[in-house]
């Protein structure tokens, strides 16, 4: 028995990574792949996967986690901003659709307070899925991105009235509902209140003191128990624990610490996140779907049409085309993880919803929610058919395709990544007059720069057939614009197999992994911080009436010299080198001759004969530097001895300076 959890463990993830790995290479969202696993491997399928109060609580912290991150990216002022959407948009389209969901739910024998809160239910989209397949297609910050948000933290708001209104249903209660209601929105308010008064002046306080002490480990914990605090908060009155973790996420947004709290909490996401899309998967009923397929089928149809007419048409009052207000309805069509927890409830108690509407109407929520992504993947596609508009001319797509053709035909330059540093650099050799085709991987980013003219193709630089589409044996030079050196390696290494000849220029942030670029093949690797150090330097020189030839000069010796001298720093004691198995560790330390030193009355050449492997770079004696120091200068009591070397080699010379 004790073997059980662990083989539950290995199942869910074969499964996952199979699954997972199979929609993303037929291009579909992975958020599917997810699903699929869940509803083949749960409990109402196969049952190789339990459905358990502790899956489910770990799922729930998956949303917490991504509510947190998007609240880091968010702005207090851009939400007071968008008080318009979230109490105006956002308020009319769950009324509107609570309305016309009761009203049919009423016509078809549900009683009228049930069906307003089955209806409120129906209204109700799914945070995780939509924000999630947004964030994936760089659509967030698009206008329906935005607009769907500000419904999607109103719907949070909304579950508070909804989820007492179903507590006194389904306890009997009714009469006390209002007055539950009112006593969960004050409980509501103070826990905000709460949150953003401990957002704004404890939290950066309290992560500069963590910030301080440099101990990674602690900070992970403070942001866990940042995240997890503020969502009990807000659960123990009665919100959801996403608004809690959302609010304290953009209390963080305003600090200094926001981009390390991201990629802090970003691993703990993308695991949970996946386990709640697979609970989710769970809660599909095959047996009822398929015993009862055409009424689900039409009641699935039914929810999907009718909350994208609903919320197209409220949509429009904010939006000056029907092609937005029609692409936010598709965004929303699907049901969400309250509106099921909401017909759980009513359905649990029985005789509040009668079992022949919400058994049905239970498996449609949940199948709308396995075909939310596929309407959010392609919600720009089905808004330009519905509404019988074209996307962009063939012949104007045909004629793009075309000029890159030929443009790769003739003599060019090839931008591997079209960021800011691909960007500016385009333009100077546009400035020039030279050719170029640039490859990137961000599809917003290609879409709006071939929208502007710009030869700019979707791919990975490391594919050999991208570089032969790109013309890379018609290419001039080649640039690498892309930070990481482990994707530059393997760009540098792929040029290289189809052609040895063609210079290859390579950025990078510091020295890690120049000589394995290097070795693979880059013609230049500059490094940002060096060349940073360099332009510094030359200003100064210039500023001191240094004569620019030699400022030139010295410059050029530096490069030549693959900027040796700029790593030669001091490091702080606590600080260890940036990767401990990169090729340039090495460092400058300073050693005080004491009276009783071994090296005192010796010369240089035989301190080196013990095995010293370092570079004696200066001597310092009585206020003066001499600089080079030869093999003949006798070492003297209380010199400072300056060496240069890697860590190892350093406590060896230093080891043999002071041996008595």
């Amino acid at each position: 028995m004790s073997a059980e959890p662990l083989a539950q463990v290995l199942i869910l993830l074969i499964a996952s990574v199979l699954v997972v790995s199979l929609a993303r290479r037929v291009e579909l969202p992975p958020i599917l792949g997810y699903l699929t696993v869940g509803m083949v491997c749960g409990p109402l399928a196969l049952g190789l996967l339990p459905d358990t109060a502790a899956t489910h609580t770990l799922a729930d912290i998956g949303v917490v986690f991504l509510l947190f991150t998007l609240g880091l990216d968010f702005r207090w002022a851009r939400l007071v901003a968008m008080r318009r959407e979230v109490f105006g948009l956002g308020a009319l389209q769950v009324l509107a659709t609570a309305a016309l969901g009761g009203l049919l739910l009423h016509q078809a024998g549900a009683a009228w307070l049930p069906a307003v809160v089955a209806g409120g239910a129906l209204a109700m989209s799914s945070t995780a899925i939509v924000l999630h397949q947004l964030t994936e297609q760089s659509e967030l910050n698009r206008t329906h991105g935005r607009l769907s948000f500000a419904v999607l933290l109103f719907q949070d708001l909304a579950f508070v009235p909804l989820l007492a209104a179903a507590t006194a249903l389904t306890s009997g209660q009714q009469q006390r509902s209002t007055t539950e209601i009112v006593e969960l929105l004050l409980s509501g308010i103070l826990a905000l209140v709460i949150v953003l008064a401990v957002g704004r002046w404890l939290l950066r306080p309290l992560f500069y003191q963590i910030a301080h002490s440099r101990l990674r480990e602690l900070f992970t914990l403070t942001v866990l128990l940042v995240v997890l605090s503020s969502a009990w908060i807000t659960q123990q009155v009665g919100l959801s624990m996403a608004l809690g973790a959302f609010l304290s996420g953009m209390m963080l947004a305003e600090t200094e610490y926001r981009h390390q709290i991201d990629s802090t909490v970003r691993p703990f996401r993308e695991l949970l996140l996946g386990l709640f899309f697979i609970s989710v998967g769970m809660l599909l009923d095959f047996k009822l779907m398929l015993g009862r397929f055409w009424l689900v089928s039409a009641v699935l149809l039914i929810l999907l049409v009718g909350k994208v007419l609903v919320s197209a048409l409220i949509t429009r009052l904010f939006v000056p085309n029907h092609f937005r207000a029609v692409r936010t309805g598709l965004v929303l069509a699907g049901g969400g993880e309250f509106g099921v927890a909401l017909l759980t409830l009513l359905l649990g108690r029985g005789g509040v919803l009668p079992d022949e509407i919400a058994q049905p109407l239970l498996v449609a929520v949940v199948l709308s929610m396995i075909v939310s992504p596929l309407l959010i993947r392609y919600n720009r596609r089905i808004a330009r058919l519905v509404l019988g508009e074209r996307g962009p001319p063939a012949a104007l797509l045909n004629s793009d395709a075309r000029f890159t053709s030929e443009l790769a035909a003739r003599e060019h330059v090839i931008l591997c990544g079209f960021g800011r540093v691909g960007q500016n650099i385009a333009r100077v050799l546009e400035s020039q007059g030279f050719e170029f085709i640039a490859a990137d991987l961000d599809p917003a980013r290609i879409r709006v720069a071939r929208a502007a003219g710009e030869p700019v193709v979707f791919g990975d630089c490391s594919d050999e057939e991208l570089l032969h589409n790109v013309g890379l044996q018609n290419a001039s030079a080649v640039i690498v614009t892309f930070a990481n050196p482990l994707v530059s390696v393997g760009i540098v290494r792929a040029i290289r197999r189809l052609r040895a000849d063609v210079p290859v220029l390579v950025r990078t942030q510091d020295d890690v992994g120049l000589t394995e670029l290097r070795q693979a093949g880059a013609t230049e690797v500059v490094p940002e911080t060096f060349e940073a150090s360099l332009m510094l330097v030359s200003q100064v020189l210039m500023l001191l009436n240094v004569p620019v030839s030699r400022v030139v000069r010295t410059i050029g010796d530096i490069r030549n010299g693959r900027y040796a001298t700029l790593r030669s720093i001091f490091r702080h004691t606590g600080v260890g080198a940036i990767d401990e198995d990169h090729a340039f560790r090495e460092e400058l330390r300073t050693v005080v001759l004491p009276p009783s030193a071994w090296s005192t009355g010796r010369t240089l050449g035989e301190v080196r004969n013990r095995g010293v492997e370092v570079a004696f770079t200066a001597i310092r004696r009585q206020g003066i530097t001499g600089r080079q120091p030869d093999n003949t200068l006798v070492l003297r009591e209380g010199d400072v001895v300056v060496i240069y070397g890697t860590p190892e080699a350093l406590e060896h010379a230093e080891a043999v300076l002071l041996a008595g």
